[in-house]
């Protein structure tokens, strides 16, 4: 703590001390001002201008201090200077002794508390940061909250000081006007109490619900602007029309189905989106096999003098196909249309906030109208603009399927988990791999020493790793294929005979009406909490709206969207991403969920780190797959759990441990606490919360516990 911290509080204790020591709140009680007024008002007639500056400063520094008595000062503000002067000198004075109280919390507490807190806060601070002023406004006209308590946790926000001023200023106008009246007939008043009948409590609480009925007029309002021009239908076709059938687009209309709404599912291609058709499904049956080929190659490790395995490249995609064709029926259209949701094939186009214009796959055009819209159009392969990169041809993770021929030649464009992932995939296969990562390490999202682990994994199975390389241009030379990339300033000629692009993805947005409704969209559409567009009954969900782009999250967001365009304006729910689980699918799997120590400090949150490395636990060594760690965020001194970073084995599975705790606020002592059966891999969760213990452990106490066994040992 800096040395003005500490003289503001050296100060602010010798103050209070000397308020509460001598007693001087004796002289703003409601008694001493009544059994005083005669003489005060007589030295207010006689230097008006003295008295009232005196006044003043006193009712500044009261409020400042957050000291008892600005009740009773309010009152003989009315009695001595009359409604008028009373209310002028009491209004600016509290607003400006609640800013003084604003600004010491700010500059003494703050900092820690969002130091402390700002994780758990982080929701508070944007409702602040967004509407602080109305929320401020509301708490400033219901008198039922001490305005010394607002003030203190005002200053501990991110709200602006001028607004805080201002709103404070306007806000406590209508409780000092009580006052201060009442003030004017001070000889009536026995007590506060009796200041506020009932009656008149009611009033102001009416007052301070009165903000919260304007918000919803301006909301309506504001609809009402956004929707001018467009012509409402006076009956609607459905309750509900969702554009997209991956997995936000499924999950929404089976909700509506399930909640007995009218709802209509629009797909063009397949159901069951990216996940099934050409990501996560796909992708893994690959991953499968590969690591059976790796194990293979891993015979001797497993007491195995030799292994082979004789395969065809077209053979193991023809099995991811069948992988494909085998879940397909959870996501098909009569399953569906068997739980009540209509399924039409075709495209669609918004063409008013209430209306979709569809062309079935057959040709035939029908336009539906629903109160409330879901664009769950779902995502594809960014494809950068890098010279020649379309003369060389490319494969994506949408077209990488249709593959029959292993390449002989690899190179991958990206470091992220796709990249990652099919990287070590179609080298495990057998493929020559090039990753080409324009940054200074794979995995960014990751902490570093998780990308280090996986850079060395790939490394030591042959991959050709290349970081801090910036493609420039692709070219062909006498009938081969080069990458010329940019490392150190100096090029490098890199060949390859087949070329993967995974370098993100982008929201598929063109084609769907939303550029003629303005709404507003880059990589992914925009949404607000509610996941609502532009037009409040049209919403979005999934890979299309973001934040996070994967298949668990876009169901997750469904629930949201669905319920929310269902139920508005009765009910609505802001998405919560507060827990939100996630894998890369390499060797070692590499799992998160919470925050790692690289966001811990961009958002400045203070945090200990346990760590528990896989390489001692009994079943990994047994299954010869001894390597990785847990990684635990706490919360210091506590066994809050801020985040967890898995490398290992089934890390994907082991995190849902450590999801489900952080959603339901258990720590680590409830782990350590809770039986794993040995031997499993499940245990290492255990055994990171006994390392945390371990930290923990009170050296005081087992001092004088180890005297207390020396003692009994006679």
């Amino acid at each position: 703590m800096n040395t003005r911290r500490l003289l503001l509080i050296a100060a602010l204790a010798a103050l209070l001390l000397a308020f509460f020591g001598l007693d001087l709140g004796r002289f703003l009680s409601l008694d001493y001002f009544k059994s005083q007024q005669a003489a005060i008002e007589a030295s207010r007639a006689a230097q008006p201008i003295r008295a009232a500056l005196v006044f003043f400063v006193v009712y500044v520094a009261v409020t400042g201090l957050s000291l008892p008595g600005a009740a009773v000062m309010t009152l003989v503000g009315g009695a001595v200077f009359g409604l008028f002067w009373g209310l002028a000198l009491v209004s600016f004075a509290s607003s400006i002794g609640a800013t003084l109280a604003f600004l010491a919390s700010r500059f003494l507490l703050r900092d820690w508390v969002q130091k402390r807190f700002g994780d758990r806060l982080r929701a508070i601070n944007t409702g602040i940061e967004k509407e602080g002023g109305f929320y401020l406004f509301t708490l400033r006209l219901v008198p039922v909250f001490p305005f010394f308590v607002i003030n203190l946790l005002m200053g501990l926000t991110p709200i602006r000081t001028r607004t805080f001023y201002s709103v404070s200023q306007i806000g406590m106008l209508a409780g000092t006007l009580v006052y201060v009246n009442a003030g004017t007939q001070l000889a009536k008043v026995a007590s506060l109490a009796g200041i506020l009948s009932p009656g008149l409590l009611g009033s102001f609480v009416l007052l301070g619900i009165f903000p919260l009925i304007a918000k919803k007029v301006v909301e309506g309002l504001a609809a009402r602007k956004v929707y001018s021009g467009w012509q409402k239908p006076v009956r609607y076709d459905r309750n509900l029309l969702v554009i997209g059938a991956g997995s936000a687009g499924l999950v929404t209309a089976y909700i509506a189905a399930a909640v007995k709404a009218r709802v209509t599912l629009i797909e063009k291609h397949k159901l069951g989106g990216d996940c099934l058709n050409t990501g996560c499904v796909p992708s893994k049956a690959l991953i499968r096999s590969a690591k059976l080929l790796s194990h293979i190659q891993r015979a001797p490790e497993f007491g195995i003098r030799s292994a082979h395995a004789e395969f065809d490249f077209a053979e193991v995609m023809e099995r991811v196909q069948r992988v494909i064709r085998t879940v397909e029926p959870h996501d098909s259209a009569e399953r569906y249309t068997g739980l009540g949701v209509e399924v039409i094939a075709g495209s669609a186009k918004i063409v008013s906030p209430w209306e979709v214009e569809i062309v079935r796959n057959g040709g035939e055009r029908e336009r539906l109208s629903a109160r409330s819209i879901v664009i769950a159009t779902g995502a594809r392969p960014f494809v950068p603009p890098i010279p020649g990169i379309d003369e060389v041809g490319y494969l994506t993770s949408d077209t990488v399927w249709e593959l029959r021929q292993l390449p002989r030649r690899l190179l991958v464009l990206g470091g992220g988990p796709i990249g990652c992932e099919l990287t070590q995939a179609f080298a495990r296969c057998g493929a020559s791999v090039t990753q080409v990562q324009h940054g200074s390490r794979i995995m960014v999202r990751e902490d570093p020493e998780v990308s280090e682990l996986v850079m060395q994994r790939f490394r030591a199975e042959g991959i050709a790793v290349l970081v801090n390389h910036e493609a420039r241009e692709f070219v062909i030379e006498d009938g081969e294929k080069l990458l010329i990339a940019e490392h150190q300033g100096e090029k490098v000629r890199i060949p390859f005979d087949a070329l993967l692009v995974a370098v993100g993805r982008v929201g598929n947005i063109a084609g769907y009406g939303l550029e003629e409704l303005g709404i507003a969209a880059g990589r992914t559409i925009e949404t607000n909490d509610f996941l609502q567009t532009k037009y409040p009954n049209i919403y979005a969900a999934g890979d299309v709206a973001g934040p996070f782009q994967f298949t668990h999250t876009a169901a997750h967001q469904a629930w949201y969207a669905a319920v929310n365009a269902l139920f508005d304006p009765f009910r609505k729910f802001r998405a919560d991403y507060s827990v939100i689980p996630w894998c890369t699918f390499v060797e070692p799997e590499v799992a998160r969920v919470g925050i790692n120590e690289i966001e811990a400090r961009e958002r400045q949150i203070a945090y200990e780190v346990t760590v528990y490395g896989i390489d001692d636990l009994d079943r990994a060594i047994a299954d010869s797959e001894a390597h990785g760690f847990i990684k635990v965020l706490t919360v210091p001194g506590k066994d809050k759990i801020l985040g967890v970073t898995i490398v290992g084995e089934h890390a994907g599975d082991l995190i849902a441990e450590f999801v489900l705790a952080m959603r339901a606020g258990i720590g680590l002592n409830r782990i350590l606490g809770t039986i794993h059966i040995y031997p499993t891999l499940a245990e290492a969760n255990k055994y990171v919360a006994g390392n945390w213990k371990k930290a923990h452990a009170p050296q005081k106490l087992l001092a004088w516990v180890a005297r207390f066994h020396a003692w009994r040992l006679g």
